[in-house]
C-alpha cells in the first residue's frame, strides 16, 4: 500500500456474493463518516431491485451510496465507464471530509480502479461483429482454442465471453496497486455461504421477485445484458412455462453457488487483499486505517 498525500485515501471490501460485504461496509461507514461507492455489475441498473440484490432503501438512507441505479435496463454499461465514474467519486467524496469505501463483488470493476487499467476506447468492430455471429458452441471453441481461462469467466453470459476473447484472455497489466488505499476481503465457511444463498433466494421470492422480473420482461424484453443476470434467466423459464417454481429457485441458488466461486478465483490472484473471517475484525482494521488520515 504506497502512500501519497496528493491520494484520497480508499477502503475497499470485497468477497462473495451473500458473504456480508453491504453490512459490514455500512458499519464501517457509519463509524469513520464514510460514503458507499457500489461495485457490482447488476446493482448499476435501475429497476432491477430484489433480483440484484440491491441495498435497500433503509440502508442508503442511512448512509450515502453511489453508482446504484445509474442506467436503465436497456443501456449499455461497462468497466470503463464504472472505472472513470468510481474515480470521480472518490475524489468528490474525499473533498467533502468523508471516507470513500468502494465496495463489490464484480472483480473487473475492482481491479480497474485499484490498478488503474487503461481500456482500449475503441473495440474491433469487425472482430465484435464476427464474434457475435458465432453461437455458444463455437465460441467455447474458440475459448479452448486460443488458451483462454475459463475459470473466473462466466461461460454462460456470451458478452463476457466476447469480450475475454477480444481482450485475449488477458486483463490489463499493471501490479502497482493505488497508493493509500487499504482492500479487505470477507469469505464464509462454505456451508454457511451456502445456507445465507439458500435464505437469500427465498426472501427474494417473498418480497415479489416474480412480479419484478415479470414487469422488466414486458417492458424491456429478454434481449438486455442487464436481463442475462442469474435469477432472471431462471425465472424466465417459469414464465415460459419450461420450469416449476421450485426449479427455479434451486437454478437460482446453483448459479448463485458458481458465482461466488467465480469470484472466489478472481479476488484469489490478489495478493494485497487481507482476508477476514470475521465481520467484526474486518471493521476494526478499516476503522483503524480511516483514523490513519487527516481529512481536515
Amino acid at each position: 500500500m504506497g502512500s501519497n498525500p496528493t491520494v484520497a485515501p480508499l477502503i475497499v471490501v470485497v468477497g462473495e456474493t451473500a458473504s456480508g460485504k453491504t453490512a459490514a461496509s455500512i458499519k464501517i461507514a457509519q463509524e469513520v463518516g464514510g460514503e458507499i461507492i457500489c461495485a457490482d455489475s447488476r446493482t448499476v441498473y435501475q429497476q432491477m431491485d430484489i433480483g440484484t440484490a440491491k441495498p435497500s432503501i433503509k440502508e442508503q438512507s442511512g448512509v450515502p451510496h453511489h453508482l446504484l441505479d445509474v442506467v436503465r435496463p436497456d443501456q449499455k454499461f461497462s468497466a470503463s465507464k464504472f472505472q472513470s465514474r468510481a474515480i470521480k467519486c472518490i475524489q468528490e467524496i474525499s473533498k467533502r471530509g468523508r471516507v470513500p469505501i468502494m465496495v463489490g463483488g464484480t472483480g473487473l470493476y475492482i481491479d480497474s480502479v485499484l490498478y488503474n487499467f487503461q481500456f482500449n476506447s475503441k473495440p474491433d468492430e469487425a472482430l465484435r461483429t464476427h464474434l457475435e455471429q458465432m453461437n455458444d458452441e463455437e465460441l467455447t471453441t474458440l475459448l479452448n482454442t486460443k488458451n483462454i481461462g475459463s475459470d473466473s469467466l462466466n461461460t454462460k453470459n456470451r458478452r463476457h465471453v466476447i469480450r475475454a476473447i477480444e481482450r485475449g484472455g488477458m486483463t490489463p497489466e499493471n501490479n502497482t496497486l493505488r497508493a493509500n488505499t487499504l482492500t479487505l476481503g470477507l469469505t464464509l465457511e462454505r456451508e454457511v455461504l451456502k445456507e445465507r444463498i439458500r435464505l437469500r433466494v427465498e426472501q427474494m421470492f417473498e418480497d415479489g421477485f416474480l412480479d419484478e422480473v415479470k414487469r422488466l420482461s414486458e417492458e424491456y424484453g429478454w434481449e438486455h445484458e442487464s436481463m442475462s443476470g442469474i435469477g432472471y434467466r431462471a425465472v424466465k423459464e417459469y414464465l415460459e412455462g419450461n420450469a416449476s417454481l421450485n426449479e427455479v429457485k434451486e437454478a437460482f441458488f446453483r448459479g448463485d453457488l458458481n458465482l461466488a466461486k467465480r469470484q472466489r478465483t478472481w479476488f484469489k490472484r490478489n495478493k494485497s487483499i487481507v482476508w477476514f473471517d470475521n465481520p467484526e475484525a474486518l471493521i476494526v482494521k478499516a476503522v483503524e486505517f480511516a483514523n490513519s488520515f487527516d481529512y481536515n
